[in-house]
């Protein structure tokens, strides 16, 4: 365009006409992307620091709930230009197969789920953790990791959660020894809590945790090579927070669990008048 304009004197419309350029296309700047998306690749690079395999779903309802403006077509091609977006492997579809109704509870403390998982320091020494969360807004309540959890380790945290949250009206957990000893059952007999057994071979049956459980192995014990007990539950604190706190939860209306409670708590408030 330039070499038509000044070598050959054509007019700019003549130029324009010449290459099929609109005469706007001509006059408009050039506008680096790069500082006009700034703001968005802060904030996309601000959690991704921090919870390097979140997905695009989870970054864009975060920046939602931290109160940015922009709509999802725009953060998305952010997204991918930070090639963000990493191939995932899909998966082998099975038969549908009859589904066991799992309703959460709407108030808190009503029932909690509670499971073990297994997992080993960098050494190869294995260790333990004991998953409690509360059905009605997901929370995480706690994760005890040990080298061994049997059935009084597992009464003295709930007595410690009893502390801070009180007790709930029954808990869901699967048939393991350490849950089936005569010790723990009396325990929650006297404090009046029913155990929901779920049937052998059918995690499904407690699917909130079970669910609960992939996030924690995706985003920490998957995620970290651990030297020692006390690193793995110091890295694991930080996430029960940033989970009940920061991550947007697709069940909950895509807010983190704690907020999740507190807007359902304020809406079983009387009114007054």
């Amino acid at each position: 365009m330039d070499y038509l304009v000044q070598e050959e004197q054509l007019t700019v419309k003549q130029a324009c006409s010449c290459v099929a350029l609109s005469r706007a296309s001509y006059y408009r700047k050039p506008v680096d992307l790069a500082i006009k998306d700034a703001p968005v690749i802060d904030a996309l690079n601000s959690i991704i620091a921090k919870h390097g395999r979140w997905g695009f779903g989870l970054c864009f309802d975060r920046l939602r709930n931290q109160g940015y403006p922009w709509n999802h077509k725009k953060v998305w091609r952010v997204y991918k230009d930070m090639k963000l977006n990493m191939p995932r492997r899909t998966k082998k579809r099975l038969p549908k197969l009859p589904k066991q109704p799992l309703v959460a509870p709407i108030l808190p403390n009503h029932i909690w789920s509670l499971d073990f998982m297994h997992d080993a320091l960098y050494r190869g020494k294995a260790f333990r953790t004991l998953n409690v969360i509360d059905e009605s807004n997901r929370e995480a309540l706690t994760i005890e990791i040990d080298f061994s959890l049997p059935a009084a380790r597992v009464i003295r945290v709930l007595e410690q959660l009893e502390e801070i949250h009180g007790l709930p009206e029954a808990i869901r957990l699967d048939n393991g020894p350490e849950l089936r000893a005569t010790v723990f059952t009396e325990w929650c007999e006297s404090k009046g809590i029913e155990l929901k057994y779920i049937q052998p071979g059918k995690p499904q049956q407690n699917a909130f945790i079970e669910r609960f459980n992939r996030t924690y192995r995706h985003e920490v014990l998957n995620a970290y090579l651990f030297d020692d007990l006390e690193q793995a539950r110091e890295i694991t604190e930080a996430w029960i927070r940033s989970y009940n706190e920061e991550r947007p939860h697709g069940a909950l209306g895509k807010l983190p669990p704690k907020s999740f409670r507190q807007q359902a708590e304020n809406s079983l408030l009387p009114v007054s008048h």
